[in-house]
């Protein structure tokens, strides 16, 4: 309890590094019981923030998905240009994903997240040599990768194409 900055608020040090639970801050603390509580410097109406706020779990599933599978963990900017173009890409994903999920609720498409991040990840395409002409092949479309090709508009790449 003492690591946790949570729990660690409801403690006092009593001496020679022992604690003991502080029942007063604990008492006070319930009047938050079942509340959550948001403190901030903008101008912003208040059900304005609170929206946002509880749209942030997605921007940071967002940041930890394209990390993920970009390989790209972890990232220290230096320069102010690149921050704003990790924050602009991380936004334009967002945005992206988000079109996608409408795209796929008008079409009454069930998805589950995840399921589709899985059927894009393994879709690859290698280049192969047969009698002396250059073909590509795709793998096989798994999960519900196929749903978010369709929901998108984009076709669906050939299974074996010729290339020259």
């Amino acid at each position: 309890m003492v690591a946790n900055k949570g729990f660690r608020k409801f403690l006092q040090n009593t001496s020679d590094e022992h604690f003991k639970i502080d029942e007063i801050k604990i008492k006070e603390d319930t009047q938050y019981d079942g509340m959550w509580v948001l403190q901030t410097n903008t101008d912003l109406e208040t059900e304005s923030v609170a929206l946002s706020y509880k749209q942030l779990w997605m921007v940071e599933d967002l940041f930890r998905t394209m990390k993920s599978i970009l390989e790209t963990r972890p990232i220290y900017h230096k320069c102010d240009d690149t921050i704003r173009g990790h924050v602009f890409c991380s936004f334009l994903a967002l945005v992206l994903r988000s079109e996608l999920e409408s795209r796929l609720a008008e079409k009454d498409i069930s998805f589950e997240w995840k399921e589709i991040l899985r059927g894009l990840e393994n879709l690859y395409e290698v280049e192969t040599n047969f009698q002396g002409k250059k073909y590509l092949l795709r793998s096989r479309l798994i999960a519900q990768a196929k749903d978010a090709f369709v929901a998108a508009g984009v076709a669906i790449p050939p299974t074996a194409r010729e290339i020259e």
